[in-house]
């Protein structure tokens, strides 16, 4: 019996594990701290009311005959399905029908996943820094991993680069930076996909947090995105789904990728009997938490905690600034980019020792985040301001 050697070469230990083992020793050795988390994504409101009374409902129906429900269809129930392509698509002049729409536990998942049906040949580009499951699940396949600079000078929205790629990762609005791609540079990376015969693997989990007009919501609002994309969203920050795990991927049937004799296969159909081979599906009740997301009432409760995470965001962003630190992100995504004095990890060291806050060391997402640190938006609003407070004192 053998390994797969290509976890080798993956490091030691994933990012947020590393930061969970610092702040367990810190804790051990000042029990008396009273820790402000800002580093990793998870959210802090409650799930909104319109979601808890779906879950309610739906449970009830689980405890008679008529109403229960075991194995369902792997792809996503025929309701949710609807609702994501009316809502999210049909309603902003998007046409996806609801066969190219398929719903998952999680976009890391998928993002991870997908590379299943994309041969361990092709040639992989990310952006750096890059949220971790792009560069660890391509590593532990094998494949040829390249890098897009994503840097201050580029106000990391990076162009397409000279070099062919057969897959490309983007995320908009992005983790880690909080920065955009505009219409016009997605028009671009969308001409260099049809151009290369590449597919563009687009992660726009943070997509309700977009708050300016030229960002467009979906890549399929791009001419020709629908023969090169695939799209990657959440219910996890926009509706508090950490715990109870539902997002979607949208394979266009209009994608295809060649075999190897040269044939062209279509990927929705692909990715369709990878998922009915490997995932049991969403359970149902999830499933119906997530089309009350689309209620009347549901719609104005995740407004209104998108609302309160952006004036976090606000925050956390005029704050830093005003303690002398240059600061990105916060206008369109929940995160906040700052550049840090000193290497990222001291940094860490120095933030959780003076302050008693915890963020994310931007060497962590890759070369390019080095002499840069990430927060989030995702705290209460109290520790939101305390976190301020104690690192304008300490800075």
């Amino acid at each position: 019996m053998r390994i797969n050697d290509n976890y080798l070469n993956l490091k030691e230990s994933y990012l947020f594990s590393d930061i969970a083992r610092r702040v367990s020793e810190y804790k051990e050795k000042n029990p008396c701290a009273e820790i402000i988390r800002l580093g990793i994504g998870d959210v802090t409101r409650p799930l909104p009311a319109a979601v808890i009374a779906a879950v309610h409902k739906a449970i009830d129906e689980q405890s008679s005959a008529e109403g229960f429900r075991g194995y369902g269809p792997e792809q996503g129930y025929d309701f949710l399905r609807r609702a994501i392509a009316d809502n999210d698509y049909r309603a902003n002049g998007v046409d996806i029908q609801e066969d190219e729409i398929f719903v998952s536990d999680g976009a890391k998942s998928d993002t991870g996943n997908i590379g299943d049906i994309l041969s361990n040949d092709n040639i992989v580009a990310i952006t750096d820094p890059v949220y971790p499951v792009y560069l660890d699940t391509n590593t532990m396949a094998g494949r040829e991993i390249k890098y897009i600079p994503s840097t201050a000078e580029n106000e990391f929205a990076p162009n397409p680069p000279e070099y062919r790629a057969d897959m490309v990762y983007l995320c908009s609005p992005n983790n880690p930076t909080g920065s955009v791609l505009t219409r016009e540079k997605l028009k671009a990376w969308v001409d260099y996909a049809i151009s290369n015969n590449a597919v563009i693997l687009f992660d726009s989990a943070y997509v309700a947090y977009i708050s300016e007009p030229d960002v467009p919501r979906s890549i399929y609002e791009i001419d020709g995105a629908k023969k090169c994309a695939i799209e990657f969203r959440s219910f996890s920050k926009t509706a508090g789904f950490t715990g109870l795990r539902c997002a979607y991927t949208v394979v266009p049937k209009e994608l295809s990728a060649k075999a190897a004799d040269g044939s062209a296969v279509s990927l929705n159909k692909l990715w369709l009997r990878r998922q009915t081979t490997k995932f049991n599906g969403v359970p149902y009740i999830v499933q119906r938490a997530a089309e009350a997301v689309y209620s009347p009432e549901g719609k104005a409760q995740v407004r209104e905690t998108i609302a309160y995470y952006m004036e976090n965001a606000r925050i956390i962003r005029e704050g830093l600034a005003a303690a002398g630190f240059k600061v990105f992100g916060g206008v369109n995504a929940p995160y906040i980019w700052m550049k840090c004095p000193g290497a990222s990890w001291d940094f860490f060291d120095l933030l959780l020792n003076r302050t008693c806050v915890v963020g994310t060391p931007g060497s962590g997402f890759g070369k390019n985040g080095e002499g840069y640190f990430r927060l989030t938006a995702f705290g209460t609003r109290e520790n939101t301001l305390e976190a301020l407070e104690r690192i304008k004192k300490a800075f």
